[in-house]
């Protein structure tokens, strides 16, 4: 959008009395909320905004500043400001389809598997699964993605006794999160999160750099007394937040 539009929309901000930063802030936030502003446009330069709007240098600089650190914009330093990448959000309390999630938002939903077998898995996750040392368990590595970017690689053991069938599941038309749901309805689960730098792997798996933080979370899920499955689900720290809500009483 050029200057001379944004100071059209600047001279229509009410009310008037409104200190200059935040009827910026609002114009801005309204634009890009609204969806006028894409994800990935370029805004006009600091000095663009001084020059059509006549206002001060730090007066445009604290409302991009703030803008930023909503998370609305992404600021590069000597390239320029952007509207930044709205990121996924998942609700804390409960265990979702990441599917569902992601056409909630009105975006598009893919999925890659990048294996599916039976392995016998570590001591720590059989003991989780309670397998004794010697019995396999099925395992899914599955990539989801919203539209196009991926935003969470699943790696779950699944205990076989729960999840006949499971091997031969087409992982890229339904989620594993809903064919278990079908055949061990959830009753509980457990959440574990912490941030971690990627593996190399995981990396090129996620499409992003080496020093950008994730969201890890370990997962278990029980039906009735028996834990069905447990999932490690890293997501890139740029492209994801979890959600939580709660009663102070």
């Amino acid at each position: 959008m050029e200057a001379a539009e944004i100071a059209r929309l600047y001279a229509r901000q009410t009310p008037a009395s409104a200190p200059a930063y935040q009827r910026i802030k609002d114009l801005v936030a309204g634009e890009i909320l609204g969806g006028r502003w894409r994800e990935g446009e370029a805004l006009p330069s600091e000095s663009q905004f001084v020059d059509s709007l006549g206002l001060s240098r730090m007066t445009i600089n604290r409302a991009l500043r703030e803008l930023s650190a909503d998370g609305l914009l992404r600021r590069v330093m000597g390239v320029g400001t952007f509207v930044a990448r709205r990121k996924s959000s998942s609700a804390l309390a409960g265990v979702h389809n990441i599917a569902d999630e992601v056409r909630d938002r009105g975006h598009g939903y893919s999925a890659r598997v990048l294996s599916l077998r039976e392995e016998l898995p570590d001591p720590e996750i059989s003991a989780q699964l309670g397998l004794d040392g010697r019995r396999s368990a099925f395992r899914s590595r599955v990539v989801h993605l919203e539209d196009g970017a991926a935003v969470q690689l699943e790696d779950r053991y699944v205990h076989p006794d729960f999840a006949p069938g499971y091997l031969d599941q087409d992982f890229t038309a339904g989620t594993p999160f809903t064919f278990l749901s079908e055949v061990a309805p959830l009753g509980k689960g457990e959440h574990i999160v912490e941030a971690v730098l990627p593996s190399a792997e995981e990396c090129e798996i996620l499409g992003i750099g080496p020093s950008e933080p994730c969201l890890l979370i370990q997962r278990r899920t029980w039906s009735g007394d028996a834990v069905v499955s447990v999932a490690r689900l890293i997501h890139p720290g740029s492209r994801y937040r979890l959600v939580g809500t709660f009663d102070a009483h």
